[in-house]
C-alpha cells in the first residue's frame, strides 16, 4: 500500500488575562477549521486542547492516515518530540522537581490519544512570523477567547479580528525595543549563561575555541533536558560567551530567553555582531526588557548592565559560567552565583577545551602512522 500523505493541521490557544477566558483553534490548509472557548483558563490548556481537538476532528474519519500538528507551543510540540510524558508516567505524573505535572487532566488524554493512534507528529512553527496558516488560526483562537463563541466552517472566515500581540517581543532595529516592560519572571526552569566578553574565546568572530564552547554549551542543555522538561535558556545577550549559549540553545532547539538591560543595546557593534544579535533575538521565545529607556552616559550604561547581571543572577534557578578560572572578576561573579544557587553552577573551561581538541587532532594525526 503506498504511503500516504499526513493531514497538515495548524493549531493555536489563546488567553486574555491568563488565567481568564481562552480559545483554541485549529485549521486545515485549503480544509476546514474550527474553534472553541473555555471560560477561565490558562494559554498552555488552550495550546493542549487545540492540538486535542485538532486530532480527533481530523483522525476519526482517516484512521489510517497520518495527522501532522504544526503548532507554536514549544510546550506541546517538545512534550512530543522529546516524550516528556514517558518521564511523567513513570514518576506518577510528577515532574522532574517531583512536583504534580501541570494540566494533567489535558495531556493525559492527549497522550493517550497520540499514542492509540500511531501516527501523529508534530513540528513547531514561529509564531508570529508571517505563516499564513499560524497566522489563521492565532486569529481564530484570540477571537474565541474574546467573544466565548466558537465556530467552524470549511472555508476560512473573511471577518476575523486582529492577531494576537506577541508578548515582550523586540524589533530589533526600531530603537523600540519589546512592546512590553517589566516581565521579571521567567517561564519555566532557567539557565542562565554568564562569561567573558571578546577578545576572549579567540576573538569576535567564528573560531576554534567559540565552537568548542558553543558546543560543549549546547551538550550540557540537552543533558539538562533529560532533568527539566521546561528548561529555558536565558542570556543577557553580550558579546562573547552569553551570545554563544543563545546560539547553543537555538542548536540545541531549547527555548530561549532574551533578557535585555535596555533597548538596543547592540547598537555600538560591529555590523556583523548586530545582525547575529537580531537574528537571535528574533529565535527567541520571549525577550524581557529590564528598562524602557536606552542609558544616556557610559556610567549609567554600566549600571543598567550590572542591574541585568544581578537580575539573571536573582531569577535563574541554575547558572552555565565559561570561565578559565584565573579572571578574577569572573571569579567573583562565580562565588556570587555560588552564593545565590549552590551546587547549581557549571563551568565550563575554554582552556580544558582547547587542550583536549590539540590531543584529539594529535591522535587523528597519528593514526595513519600507528595503522601503517
Amino acid at each position: 500500500m503506498p504511503k500516504r500523505d499526513p493531514i497538515v493541521v495548524f493549531t493555536d490557544g489563546a488567553c486574555l488575562g491568563n488565567p481568564g477566558p481562552g480559545g483554541w483553534a485549529w485549521a486545515v490548509p485549503g480544509g476546514p477549521y474550527a474553534s472553541g472557548v473555555s471560560a477561565d483558563t490558562t494559554n498552555q490548556r488552550m495550546e493542549i486542547l487545540a492540538a486535542y481537538e485538532a486530532i480527533v476532528a481530523n483522525g476519526d474519519d482517516h484512521p489510517d492516515r497520518p495527522v501532522e500538528v504544526v503548532s507554536d507551543s514549544t510546550y506541546v510540540v517538545n512534550c512530543f518530540r522529546d516524550r516528556w510524558f514517558e518521564g511523567w508516567r513513570k514518576r506518577g505524573w510528577r515532574n522532574s522537581q517531583r512536583q504534580p505535572v501541570a494540566n494533567r487532566d489535558l495531556w493525559e488524554p492527549l497522550v493517550d490519544l497520540v499514542e492509540s493512534r500511531g501516527n501523529v507528529t508534530f513540528r513547531w512553527v514561529k509564531g508570529h512570523s508571517g505563516d499564513p496558516m499560524n497566522d489563521l488560526v492565532d486569529r481564530l483562537a484570540v477571537e474565541a477567547s474574546q467573544t466565548q463563541k466558537g465556530r467552524s466552517g470549511y472555508e476560512p472566515p473573511r471577518n476575523l479580528g486582529p492577531a494576537d500581540k506577541p508578548a515582550r517581543r523586540p524589533s530589533p532595529g526600531t530603537g523600540g525595543g519589546p512592546v512590553a516592560v517589566g516581565s521579571k519572571t521567567i517561564t519555566g526552569y532557567g539557565v542562565a549563561v554568564f562569561g567573558p566578553k571578546p577578545p576572549e574565546l579567540g576573538g569576535y568572530g567564528d573560531n576554534p575555541t567559540a565552537r568548542a564552547v558553543r558546543q560543549r554549551l549546547a551538550d550540557i542543555f540537552r543533558a539538562q533536558t533529560e532533568l527539566h522538561d521546561d528548561l529555558r535558556v536565558v542570556s543577557g545577550m553580550r558579546l562573547g560567551a552569553e551570545m554563544l549559549g543563545a546560539e547553543a540553545a537555538i542548536e540545541a532547539g531549547i527555548p530561549l530567553v532574551v533578557v535585555l538591560p535596555y533597548p538596543d543595546p547592540e547598537k555600538v557593534w560591529p555590523a556583523d555582531r548586530q545582525r547575529r544579535f537580531r537574528e537571535l533575538v528574533e529565535q527567541a521565545e520571549d525577550t524581557i526588557l529590564l528598562q524602557r529607556k536606552a542609558p544616556e552616559s557610559k556610567q549609567k550604561a554600566a549600571a543598567a548592565l550590572k542591574r541585568r547581571d544581578a537580575w539573571l543572577v536573582g531569577n535563574a534557578a541554575e547558572a552555565v559560567l565559561v570561565w578559565d578560572e584565573k579572571d578574577d572578576l569572573l571569579g567573583k561573579l562565580h562565588r556570587s552565583l555560588e552564593q545565590h544557587l549552590g551546587d547549581d553552577v557549571w563551568v565550563v573551561n575554554p582552556n580544558e577545551l582547547t587542550a583536549a581538541q590539540a590531543r584529539r587532532g594529535t591522535r587523528a594525526a597519528r593514526a595513519p602512522e600507528a595503522s601503517s
